[in-house]
């Protein structure tokens, strides 16, 4: 149950994250987008706008008269497909001389209902982009142009050597359903890009949360292992300790009563000027440095040896002493805790403390266990 949960708060979140950023995403591309059909049809009104004006400027260059130069341009535009964009030709007062709808001809445009740019400014495809926008925003209404068509004036130029001004006009709402089907388009690769993102996702912290679920499990399994051998090397500590203070330790005999001259039941030391007899039964440790062998009994008392340690580990009981290293020969009663340390080894806790961290290497390991368990 819990990883069920586990799992839908990380779809969750990794949705939330990939649906926020992928929004953000969205809204730049389709407005980047937006920007370059926008600039395909400011340029492709601009040139069709300074191109008729070329032609119209030629003929007046040409003496045709103006009228008649009226007349041929009205003819040329009254077919136009009205649907993207048209041109028509102004005056400087904004009266319509020529237009494709006849009936606008001779009218004036509202300044306050058609936008239209200043001669020496241009619209760019961000503004474009905006005036769509605020004209869906505010559900505003242009009949500039003819019939129902919603058209906006994004370009003029100026017919040279003439009073006329040539007036690109773009159809704004066959320009808003292009971009409401490219909107449509952005935002349902959006949401299929989003959704399979995000199951991907899931997968994948699924497939990797299994695969390290397995080796924690695994490692679980093995620590597990661990604690129940040091719980049974503690076991045995117990009961070795308990088996020791049972045991009457006779001067001269092992502990099966058999005489062996090697193993002594006292060890002759010496502190500062004095001689002191150490009974082997009271001993925690013993641990040389610098050349210095020192006899640590289980009441805290320090003594000096001048024999070796493994001249006194040939004279200790093995049943009750082990040599841990090249340092410290251990007694089963001075051993307060063992713990498992590093890679297969064992760090034993003395009482009293020693100074330095005793381990038990794990060459050493199995022999240690043996004799715990003698």
């Amino acid at each position: 149950m819990k990883k069920d949960n586990l799992h839908l708060f990380t779809l969750l979140a990794i949705s939330l994250i990939v649906f926020i950023i992928g929004y953000f995403a969205m809204a730049y591309m389709l407005r980047e987008s937006a920007s370059q059909i926008l600039a395909v049809q400011i340029e492709s009104s601009k040139r069709e706008a300074k191109e008729l004006a070329g032609l119209i400027s030629s003929q007046l260059d040409n003496g045709i008269e103006r009228q008649t130069v009226i007349n041929n341009f009205q003819r040329i535009i009254e077919g136009t497909n009205l649907e993207t964009g048209f041109v028509c030709m102004l005056d400087w007062s904004g009266v319509e001389i020529c237009h494709p709808d006849p009936q606008k001809i001779g009218k004036k445009n509202n300044p306050d209902v058609s936008y239209t740019r200043a001669l020496d400014s241009e619209i760019n495809p961000g503004e474009f982009y905006d005036l769509i926008s605020n004209k869906k925003q505010n559900n505003q209404k242009w009949d500039t142009s003819i019939g129902n068509f919603n058209s906006e004036i994004i370009y003029l130029f100026p017919v040279k050597n003439s009073d006329w001004i040539l007036a690109a006009h773009a159809n704004l709402d066959k320009i808003e359903e292009q971009l409401e089907g490219l909107r449509l388009n952005f935002l349902l690769i959006y949401l299929l890009s989003s959704s399979v993102m995000s199951l991907l996702a899931l997968l994948m912290v699924r497939f990797l949360g299994s695969y390290y679920e397995k080796a924690l499990e695994l490692k679980n399994e093995k620590l597990a292992e661990e604690v129940l051998s040091l719980s049974k090397l503690n076991s045995d500590l117990y009961h070795l300790k308990n088996q020791l203070n049972k045991t009457d330790v006779k001067d001269d005999k092992n502990i099966d009563g058999e005489d062996n001259g090697k193993i002594k039941n006292r060890l002759l030391t010496y502190s500062k000027d004095k001689l002191i007899s150490v009974r082997v039964d009271e001993i925690a440790f013993i641990n040389t440095e610098n050349s210095l062998t020192t006899i640590t009994c289980l009441d805290g008392q320090k003594h000096s040896s001048n024999s070796s340690l493994d001249e006194l580990m040939g004279s200790l009981d093995p049943l009750y002493f082990f040599r841990a290293n090249r340092q410290f020969i251990i007694s089963v009663k001075g051993i307060y805790e063992i713990f498992r340390y590093g890679n297969n080894q064992l760090k034993i806790k003395l009482n009293p403390a020693s100074s330095k961290t005793i381990v038990i290497s794990k060459n050493k390991v199995s022999e240690f266990k043996k004799w715990l368990n003698y």
